[in-house]
């Protein structure tokens, strides 16, 4: 298994046909290179005139689910998105309905990584806010933390133990 964005683009004629025919593609590639490896695995196939293919697998899309009928540019698209945020891309993807939002949210809305949605709330009220020494262990950072997920002011993905990726939710 691999961590680098990669499709099964399968010969559709060979297929059909009852063979397996197909090649693993780095799907961050240039489409145009995509296309000339489809090409080349076409050209080889074991079905005379093949034309059609499909990608019947994928692997390294950090959980993000590549639909059936993805094509090269999509997945292309995809691709290049979870490799330039590889922590948090491919589940940043499930969050919204296209890639443009997707990099709207991490370019724009994106507030870093903390042991825990606690820790930023605090980390942001003490930056902001003074706060007197005599109040100070009074203030529940869980419950604010908790409230703003609530209130939906802002998202978490959590990449594992003790890792979380806190976005404002405009």
């Amino acid at each position: 298994m691999t961590t680098e964005p990669r499709i099964y683009v399968a010969d559709l004629a060979a297929y059909n046909s009852g063979y397996f025919h197909g090649v693993w593609i780095d799907a961050t590639l240039d489409a145009s290179d995509i296309q000339d490896q489809i090409n080349a695995m076409l050209a080889q196939s074991p079905v005379g005139d093949a034309e059609e293919y499909a990608i019947h697998d994928y692997e390294g899309f950090d959980g993000y689910s590549l639909g059936e009928y993805a094509g090269i540019d999509a997945a292309h698209e995809v691709a290049c998105f979870i490799e330039e945020f590889p922590a948090f891309g491919g589940a940043l993807l499930d969050q919204f309905s296209s890639v443009e939002e997707a990099r709207k949210a991490a370019e724009e809305d994106y507030c870093g990584s903390y042991e825990s949605l606690a820790d930023y709330v605090q980390e942001l009220t003490e930056e902001t806010t003074e706060i007197p020494e005599v109040l100070r262990y009074y203030i529940d950072y869980e419950a604010m933390a908790r409230d703003m997920e609530l209130n939906g002011d802002v998202f978490i993905i959590e990449e594992g133990y003790k890792t979380v990726h806190i976005f404002w939710n405009r």
